[in-house]
């Protein structure tokens, strides 16, 4: 199955130039903006009708400045997450639709139990895709000026599915832009969204087998390999030159292995011919896993290295791999203690991004490079110990 519309869209979109992060002033002159930008784009009355209608939604903006999840540790996101409901149902739904699963991997190279964690994950498989007013809660993001250039892109082919009639003018789904099962931006339904059912349509919505084979297409647009792994269990031993490990520090299996890195019954790796780097969520005496190239996708699905290496876990259970061992990390730090982390460490010159006691890639960064000057083992995790002595 190809996509219905993707090469229409690439053409339409690639002759419009991209939008001004312009943001803030009178609305409705600014909407006035974006229609401007629509239709040099191709979109056409309904689609220009619907934004001329579209209104400010102050619950889109309290949300986008009310995010919390992610001051949860790995341990406890993953816990919550990885729920027996939504194994349960995985299996089901692996089972249910096995001939799609079966074609998305044939014509994407992805496999099943990756498609149906994302699935799990985003909606509970369809059964709570967001009820908010897309067109509004986008219009809203994008004319606030705290992050326009996430939420401005999105506008146009929104109005694009819109204007097919793809989805209706009052389409619901996350507060952020998200549509349908797996939470698609409306450039991703656009330029990626399958016919997987054969109808005609594409509908992220409502048809599961649309759903699985157009999540296969984004998934392998961000740079998925065919056929390779994407995360791996492992024990990890007392003493490893720290400094090596880190997800973007891949090396051979046989690196790993010569450093007393094993398998999780302690049994030697099995050299794949790949390389992978280690990653340590809570640090040296929490959970191990090596990651893969493929791992890399999940964070261009979300940047949230703890939401990421959850559904990475997720996908491998639902592949039959068993729960991973906790291990017995070091106590970490709690929000105000991470703030306080934040700000000693953007004293010293480093850019954490915002002060929001979130443990972050650049704070992640940040922390590793202090651990290493001050001697301590260099694996990314905040303790107090740290702290005290920065």
């Amino acid at each position: 199955m190809r996509s219905r519309f993707g090469l229409l869209a690439a053409l339409l979109l690639s002759a419009v130039p991209a939008a001004a992060q312009q943001c803030g002033g009178d609305f409705e002159a600014w909407k006035q903006g974006v229609a401007a930008e629509a239709r040099a784009a191709g979109v056409g009355a309904a689609g220009l009708s619907a934004l001329e209608n579209a209104t400010l939604d102050e619950k889109a903006l309290a949300r986008d400045r009310a995010q919390g999840v992610f001051t949860q540790t790995f341990i406890e996101f993953s816990n919550r997450m990885i729920s027996s409901h939504r194994l349960k149902q995985g299996a089901a739904n692996l089972q249910k639709y096995a001939e799609v699963f079966v074609r998305a991997d044939r014509e994407y190279g992805v496999q099943a139990p990756v498609i149906a964690a994302f699935w799990a994950l985003e909606t509970d498989f369809g059964a709570v895709q967001g009820d908010f007013h897309t067109l509004n809660a986008l219009v809203s993001l994008s004319h606030d000026c705290r992050r326009p250039q996430l939420f401005r892109p999105q506008i146009v082919p929104l109005l694009m599915l819109i204007d097919r009639g793809v989805v209706p003018a009052d389409v619901t789904g996350a507060w952020a832009g998200e549509i349908g099962q797996t939470q698609m931006l409306p450039s991703d339904y656009l330029g990626h969204g399958v016919d997987g059912d054969g109808d005609g349509l594409v509908d992220l919505r409502g048809s599961a087998p649309d759903v699985i084979m157009s999540t296969a297409s984004k998934i392998r647009s961000r740079g998925w390999k065919r056929d390779q792994p994407w995360i791996e269990e492992v024990r990890v031993p007392d003493d490893l030159p720290w400094e090596q490990t880190g997800r973007t520090n891949k090396l051979p299996l046989t690196q790993w292995s010569q450093w007393g890195v094993t398998r999780p019954d302690g049994t030697p790796l099995l050299d794949n011919g790949l390389k992978a780097g280690l990653a340590l969520p809570m640090g040296r005496k929490g959970p191990a896993f090596l990651t893969y190239d493929n791992f890399d996708v999940y964070l261009e699905w979300n940047q949230s290295f703890t939401y990421a290496l959850t559904a990475a876990n997720l996908a491998a259970r639902l592949g039959g791999a068993p729960r991973f061992d906790p291990r017995n990390p070091e106590p970490g730090l709690n929000g105000d203690q991470m703030k306080a982390l934040q700000t000693k460490l953007e004293a010293k010159g480093y850019d954490v991004g915002t002060v929001d006691g979130i443990l972050g890639t650049n704070t992640r960064e940040a922390i590793r490079k202090e651990q290493k000057r001050l001697g301590l083992p260099v694996d990314g995790w905040p303790t107090p110990e740290l702290l005290a002595r920065l």
